[in-house]
């Protein structure tokens, strides 16, 4: 943690039942160059389409002047240019690019709350936190369920999270913690910020655009109080059978070991959210029984890119396995099935390596214990469509699958691997 960090982590826990002020001095020169540097340089631009390295080149007349419009109130946030990333499906997902400086300011402001809202945040959130991870949740999920007998999950999904959290709920929980004028004023003036779409500028009047550097802590502040909160405090205590809540980011499971626990919860969750806008998609969230308690697997469910199911381990004890989920699996092929063809006119040299970190990114995620069978599918899915592709080459003359396999041997296609060799 940066003395930064410290001091303000060390005032959030003096005053842990109080909001504080005075946040914005903290908010300086040194704090703005070290945002800019831990942007993504490589980023899209938003609607000024100024690029991180266009910014550098004049950070040093631009940022005086950003961090005296931030302290005089006077900085107005530009609109946020929204683009699609494709979600799967043929589905795809708004995505929200603020202007460089803008993502600078945010990334500053996100770094001062953030200190204050690791000690109010529960240990089973680990979404887009320092130090918590998608690996540590499917960790959790693992033991709960194999080891402490919670075999009830009810697999959550809600409906347009982003895009529907209440501003004046989002404002009273802020309330709680937050009094700095400043920096409550900056953050009305991103949740308020227009939506530039097909040359037109709209503004939504509830919703934290994903892409925006601090719409991760404001969406997880927002599920804090409406969710962990409610869950930890007022649903547990009254639950007779064991517990537990696990969440990433809007990606939620509750587990149970009891099923008549699992159904009061079932019967409430609904309700909680709607009081906050939320919704809860109705054919996506289902209650599942894991282990139906008589020799063979129970419902499988989806979870951070993963099909859980029951299974034995070498000893013979019913345990929690997972798979790369056919949804991602099939994703991700189609996503390298396009790269490869529009990258197949590199040579040979250039086109394994660059191909390589592809599949390095794929076993870095799904290379769990488990899910070896899963990543070997993936491996002769991929040297099929290096191998379709490179025979389309115009040009070249197509080789068989005896070549090509001497081309693999020497230029070392990334055989797939176990990462996180944990249960």
């Amino acid at each position: 943690m940066s003395t930064v960090d410290v001091h303000i982590a060390e005032r959030a826990k003096k005053f842990r039942d109080e909001p504080l002020t005075n946040l914005h001095s903290f908010i300086d020169l040194a704090l703005l160059s070290e945002s800019l540097k831990s942007l993504n340089k490589k980023g899209a631009t938003g609607v000024d389409g100024q690029s991180w390295a266009d910014y550098n080149e004049v950070k040093h007349e631009q940022m005086p002047r950003l961090l005296s419009q931030f302290k005089s109130g006077s900085y107005k946030a530009p609109p946020i240019r929204r683009t699609y990333i494709p979600k799967g499906s043929g589905k795809v997902r708004p995505l929200g690019l603020p202007t460089t400086e803008d993502k600078l300011l945010q990334k500053a402001v996100t770094q001062v709350l953030t200190p204050i809202y690791e000690q109010e945040f529960c240990s089973t959130s680990y979404g887009f936190r320092t130090g918590k991870s998608q690996h540590q949740a499917l960790e959790m999920l693992f033991k709960e369920v194999s080891f402490k007998g919670k075999s009830y999950v009810i697999d959550a999904d809600i409906t347009n999270y982003f895009g529907s959290i209440d501003h004046g709920k989002l404002r009273e929980f802020l309330d709680l913690r937050i009094k700095d004028g400043v920096i409550r004023k900056m953050i009305d003036k991103w949740l308020k910020a227009g939506v530039l779409e097909d040359g037109q500028v709209s503004y939504p009047d509830e919703g934290t655009p994903q892409g925006g550097v601090i719409s991760p802590l404001l969406s997880n502040i927002y599920l804090h109080y409406v969710l962990d909160e409610w869950f930890v405090k007022e649903i547990q205590p009254r639950l007779k059978a064991e517990s537990r809540l696990i969440r990433f980011a809007d990606d939620f499971l509750l587990l149970f070991s009891s099923k008549a626990s699992a159904e009061r919860v079932m019967e409430v969750l609904p309700k909680r959210l709607e009081k906050y806008g939320l919704s809860l998609h109705p054919e996506k969230t289902k209650l599942v029984e894991v282990n139906n308690g008589k020799g063979k697997g129970g419902q499988t469910f989806d979870f951070l890119g993963f099909t859980h199911y029951m299974g034995r381990s070498r000893k013979g004890k019913k345990i929690l396995k997972r798979k790369t989920s056919k949804k991602k699996l099939r994703l991700s092929l189609t996503r390298l099935n396009v790269w490869i063809r529009n990258n197949r006119h590199k040579p040979i040299r250039e086109l394994i390596p660059d191909l390589n970190r592809k599949l390095q990114g794929h076993y870095s995620y799904y290379g769990i214990t488990f899910n070896g069978r899963s990543l070997l599918h993936y491996y002769h899915k991929v040297m099929r469509l290096l191998f379709k592709w490179m025979n389309r080459r115009g040009g070249k003359k197509p080789m068989n699958w005896e070549k090509y396999q001497s081309i693999l041997n020497h230029y070392k296609l990334l055989q797939p691997r176990i990462v996180h060799s944990f249960l």
